[in-house]
């Protein structure tokens, strides 16, 4: 014992000479390790692996491992092979040991650095395809540590580099994770039993996503097997709740792959699983539909007659307000027929009355009433469209006559404020020319100069806030010049009132020299000429382009063959009278 305590020591020192390069601790680290286990195997004391391993750990040449084995790609790729020895025998080592006083931290700390390493090496062998039998190897020696200590599966489940070996495309790096998992729960019947939730779910949905995602059929059936596996020695109803679906696609993808039958058992497993989750899940809703609808009627019985005259209370409602809107409905429905009733029968005197008065004219009558009707309906339409330009033109005028109303309150404001400030100036100056009190009896010069500075200090502590002459002067000047501006807007506004008074007089003058006009048919060019001048206004021109109209629909047909009449265009008409009185 003590010569394998100087050797382990005297390994401790080479291995810390910092002379040595990484390539030659490796190595030598293999040669010593490999021979002391086999020496310990050789011994008949079946004690003495265990205290060789324990040694190792105590002296820290197994922290050594460790820390090669962490080392990165480029200063391991000389000595894969190297690396991947030192890695079986340091997981050999970690087997069987009795630390003693550092058990707690050989489990919390030493163990997972030693599997987070040899992960390292399996991730960096992963990316390489030449590799694979080193690969191989290393997951032997992750199996051989997940065997003897079963905590760490969470680990390796959830490790960053065994994330990096399952998103590798080799589909023989993936083959071999689900083969080593299948080993271990083949060698150890406790493994999974041991195993915490985290633990299982991390396994099954490592197993659940290669079947998804992969099309290889030995992939997909060593998945299939694992997933038997976990069945057989877990309950996995709580954990399958979570795949839905995953029997649909077993049967869809993976049948006629060479293992149908380990497909058809899960496959049987899982709705088994899903009948009995389903069984239960019917059974609970059963039993909470029943003590609902059973409390549902237990209130429902309470308040059954306080609910029927509720509904007693407003079905008379209802039926009142149908009533009284039936009773309205129909009175309307009166209404209107009286009121086109009354509108027939009005229309109907009006034509008969209309007829019987052509009936008692004489025949040569006949035709200038008429025409004194057809007058009527142009003076009638006349008038309307007059009033419609004389709103427009109301409407048009309203913002300037607003500006001005505007024009005329800022006026008043600006003169109010002016008489008031012109007020208070000449108060100052009656109060300024008021008496003095200098030069009063007992006022001593002492007391003046005192009164002075009390005086100046007043006024610099308070200086005045009044305007300036100057500024009143501008001022005034500024308001003078827009009551100027305003009284020149009204100036103007009285004459085109003026204009417009002047228009309609001879409107009216014209249309009471019209009156007196011969009849239509004696008129001459010259006297049509004389009222469509410049100065006419739109009721005449409209009114000789509505009789105008009517004298030509009265000649006989025969006169009217071979001839293009006019077309009459009030549009243009209208235009035309607006132009006149704008011109004028």
């Amino acid at each position: 014992m003590e010569r394998t305590e100087e050797a382990v020591m005297h390994l401790k020192r080479q291995v810390e000479d910092s002379s040595l390069s990484p390539a030659d601790r490796i190595h030598l680290l293999n040669d010593t390790l490999k021979r002391f286990l086999d020496t310990a195997t050789a011994q008949k004391d079946s004690n003495a692996r265990t205290r060789i391993t324990s040694l190792l750990y105590q002296s820290g040449i197994l922290s050594h491992c460790v820390t090669l084995l962490t080392l990165g790609p480029q200063r391991l790729q000389s000595v894969w092979g190297a690396a991947v020895t030192l890695a079986s025998l340091t997981s050999s080592c970690c087997v069987g040991v009795e630390p003693g006083e550092l058990s707690e931290t050989f489990h919390r700390l030493f163990l997972p650095s030693v599997m987070d390493s040899v992960l390292s090496l399996a991730s960096h062998l992963a990316m390489r395809a030449e590799c694979v039998f080193l690969f191989r190897n290393v997951m032997d020696s992750v199996s051989w540590l997940l065997r003897a200590h079963a905590q760490l599966t969470a680990q390796v489940l959830g490790s960053t580099h065994y994330e990096l070996i399952q998103g590798c495309d080799e589909v023989t790096v993936s083959l071999l994770c689900i083969h080593m998992w299948i080993n271990i729960c083949t060698a150890s019947s406790d493994f999974l039993s041991s195993l915490s939730d985290d633990a299982i779910r991390l396994l099954l949905n490592e197993a659940v996503c290669q079947l998804a995602v992969t099309s290889d059929g030995a992939l997909g059936g060593a998945s299939v097997r694992l997933i038997l596996h976990m069945a057989k020695q877990l309950p996995l109803q709580p954990f399958l709740f979570n795949f839905k679906g995953l029997d649909s696609l077993l049967d869809k993808d993976w049948r006629g792959r060479g293992f149908d039958k380990e497909v058809d058992q899960l496959i049987a497993f899982i709705q088994s699983q899903e009948k009995s989750a389903l069984a239960d899940r019917v059974r609970a809703a059963c039993v909470i539909q029943a003590a609902w609808k059973s409390y549902v009627t237990r209130r429902r019985v309470k308040s059954l007659g306080r609910v029927v005259s509720m509904l007693q209370r407003r079905f008379r409602a209802r039926r009142r307000q149908q009533q009284q809107h039936r009773e309205e409905q129909r009175l309307q429905e009166e209404l209107n027929y009286q009121v086109c009733l009354q509108r027939l029968q009005g229309r109907t005197k009006f034509h008969q009355k209309q007829r019987e008065l052509l009936q008692l004219l004489p025949p040569d009558q006949v035709q200038p009433y008429l025409l004194e009707c057809e007058v009527r309906a142009a003076v009638l339409i006349q008038s309307a469209w007059r009033g419609f330009l004389a709103r427009r033109s109301i409407d048009s005028q309203r913002p300037a006559l607003k500006l001005a109303r505007t024009q005329q309150d800022a006026a008043r404001t600006l003169q109010r404020a002016v008489r008031r400030f012109l007020q208070e100036r000449r108060a100052a100056k009656v109060l300024a020319s008021g008496p003095c009190w200098i030069g009063q009896k007992g006022l001593t010069d002492s007391k003046r100069a005192v009164l002075k500075r009390q005086v100046e200090e007043y006024i610099r502590v308070h200086p005045s806030s009044s305007v300036s002459r100057q500024q009143c002067e501008q001022l005034h000047i500024d308001v003078q010049w827009r009551l100027q501006a305003l009284l020149q807007q009204a100036v103007r506004q009285q004459r085109q009132e003026q204009k417009m008074d002047s228009l309609l007089a001879h409107t009216h003058t014209q249309l009471d020299l019209l009156k007196d006009a011969p009849p239509l048919s004696a008129v001459t060019a010259t006297d049509i000429k004389s009222f469509l001048s410049p100065s006419g206004t739109i009721a005449i021109r409209a009114r000789d382009a509505h009789n105008a109209r009517l004298q030509a629909n009265r000649l006989p047909w025969w006169r009217t063959l071979g001839e293009k009449t006019a077309e009459f265009k009030p549009e243009e008409e209208i235009e035309l009278g607006l132009g006149g009185v704008d011109s004028s």
